[in-house]
């Protein structure tokens, strides 16, 4: 089997209730976003209905949609080749981050029980010892607990639904941010000064360490990606 096709069929959830070009829309974009094909690769839609023994319609809805997000492109004489994420995408991900992760952390933060800073300081002590036995994927995990535990606790469901459509877009960038030991430990460090600001309601503290956690990320990923294209 073709190994892009391969790929892709991965990550191609049909057990969702979803139509089949929906489903692999998503498949495509998870596939581009977390770079398990790389930019320049060639899409043949052919081999892709083929392979998976489907009509071409929903695969060329799919790529449809991926062209409009700039997630692929088509060139004449090669068809349809993928570009990936580009700094720009970063940039412009991480402003919207910056806004949506701090109204939700000044807004959860008026609403968390001791419970909840006792759930999320448990986070934050588990994750100490990951780092400690280097257990990456253990402590990617925990990240993402982190933030979805104060997206819970802000009590915003249209925020959590916005959040939902990027999560393929920050599961990868929180993969390239954590590839590094210092950053790995920095970045923790970050999460343990929001705890703190968000347990004492400090709405100045939250929303700096909040810009400054995620521009330290943002510089470290720009790093990463510009020296994997060179």
């Amino acid at each position: 089997m073709n190994s892009v096709t391969d790929i892709v069929k991965k990550n191609l959830a049909l057990s969702k209730n979803i139509p089949l070009k929906i489903a692999l829309y998503e498949a495509f974009k998870k596939t581009i976003v977390l770079r398990e094909i790389p930019a320049g690769t060639r899409i043949n839609e052919k081999e892709f209905s083929t392979e998976l023994n489907i009509s071409r319609t929903p695969i060329r809805y799919a790529l449809s949609v991926l062209q409009e997000e700039k997630l692929v492109e088509h060139i004449p004489n090669r068809g349809i080749i993928v570009k990936g994420v580009s700094l720009q995408d970063a940039h412009e991900i991480f402003e919207i981050r910056k806004s949506l992760d701090t109204l939700a952390s000044t807004t959860a933060m008026n609403k968390m029980t001791k419970a909840d800073f006792d759930e999320m300081k448990q986070l934050l002590e588990t994750c100490e010892g990951y780092l400690l036995d280097h257990e990456i994927d253990k402590v990617l995990q925990n990240f993402n607990d982190f933030n979805n535990l104060i997206y819970e606790k802000s009590q915003m469901l249209r925020l959590k639904e916005i959040v939902s459509r990027l999560q393929t877009y920050l599961l990868y960038f929180r993969r390239i941010s954590i590839s590094s030991d210092a950053r790995r430990r920095n970045a923790l460090d970050e999460h343990w000064m929001i705890y703190r600001g968000m347990k004492n309601k400090d709405y100045q503290q939250v929303t700096l360490i909040t810009h400054e956690h995620l521009n330290h990320s943002l510089d470290f990923i720009i790093q990463e990606m510009e020296q994997s294209n060179e």
